[in-house]
């Protein structure tokens, strides 16, 4: 198979370029040059927000391919001009979009069939959820619907995470010591691990599959206690997690998802974070591998940059300071 990844150089993009190169693909990223690719590559280089095309220049007079794997999350015209130039020298179109697309609240398991926010191919300037349905449409308008893949990814954990979530976790375990977690303990979680998300992209690719997928674990793959009692395990600290009740934690001011990343109460924003119908992706071959391998592999990745994760400009921290920690347990001096 002969595979271009718009990207390919971060987190998901580069998931996917290593899953390729492991079973023999030839595979092309086309990337801005700020990180080195994978070895055993070929590299093209360009910046597709260049006005009028300019930044495609590189993709001109390549290929074919088999397929394109495009990861972007910003103005959905990139995906249209990207789209467009490729049509007539690329089998399939596959956009790395998210469950973001689905008008909100979206219903504790929405399948993919439910209502989806407005979008334009053509936007440039938008918020994220109608950026993603943006470069859906994008795609679909120069591939069609038999030609294009739109894989509708939630929350992604794993080695290589450049937002900072399960990474502040195991650094804050790390440290030791009485730990805020977030109850309740038994709370489901949803998740894909990036490499788990790579492998069923591929897959499905080579099979020739079409429409949309949403592409996460099924609700509870593992819960709040069992992804933090894995930290425990990986880091192997003296950690003591205090379990504090939602309602607590929402008195005393702290923001769930962005001061305690994963983390969503009990409700509306929990059921559209972790409660969406994965029954398709499963059908079609989606397998996940354990809480206590993607926790201990990201461990481990980030062991071997000395602590410190790679942060996505675009993104804010994540995390909870620790006089905000020591305050809500009581532990103040």
């Amino acid at each position: 198979m002969r595979l271009l990844i718009l990207g390919g150089t971060e987190f998901a993009g580069r998931a996917v370029a290593e899953s390729a190169l492991a079973r023999g693909w030839e595979v092309t990223v086309f990337h801005r040059g700020r990180h080195e690719p994978p070895a055993g590559v070929t590299a093209l280089l360009g910046d597709r927000t260049a006005p009028d095309g300019r930044g495609l220049a590189a993709l001109a007079d390549a290929g074919p391919w088999d397929v394109v794997v495009d990861t972007w999350t910003d103005a959905p015209a990139a995906v249209r001009d990207a789209a467009r130039l490729l049509a007539d020298r690329a089998g399939r179109y596959v956009y790395v979009s998210s469950r973001s697309v689905y008008a909100w609240p979206p219903a504790p398991g929405l399948a993919e069939d439910g209502p989806l926010v407005e979008g334009s191919p053509d936007a440039v300037d938008v918020p994220y959820a109608e950026a993603k349905r943006g470069g859906e449409l994008a795609a679909l308008a120069e591939f069609g619907d038999e030609r294009t893949l739109l894989v509708r990814v939630g929350l992604i954990l794993g080695p290589g995470e450049n937002v900072g979530r399960l990474p502040w976790w195991l650094g804050r375990i790390a440290r030791g010591g009485p730990v805020l977690a977030p109850g309740p303990r038994n709370l489901p979680l949803q998740y894909i691990d990036v490499r788990d998300l790579a492998e069923w992209t591929l897959d499905a690719a080579e099979a020739g599959r079409s429409g949309a997928y949403n592409l996460v674990s099924p609700s509870g793959h593992t819960t709040m206690g069992g992804l933090l009692d894995a930290c425990v395990r990986a880091t192997g600290a003296d950690a003591e997690l205090r379990w504090t009740e939602p309602e607590a934690i929402a008195e005393a001011g702290v923001e769930p998802w962005t001061q305690l990343p994963v983390w969503t109460p009990p409700g509306e924003l929990h059921d559209a974070m972790h409660r969406a119908d994965v029954s398709k992706a499963l059908a079609a071959g989606l397998r996940c591998r354990p809480v206590d391998e993607t926790v201990a592999d990201t461990w481990a990745w980030l062991r071997s940059l000395g602590g410190a994760a790679p942060q996505r400009p675009d993104r804010a921290q994540v995390g909870l300071s620790p006089e905000q920690e020591a305050k809500v347990l009581g532990l103040e001096r």
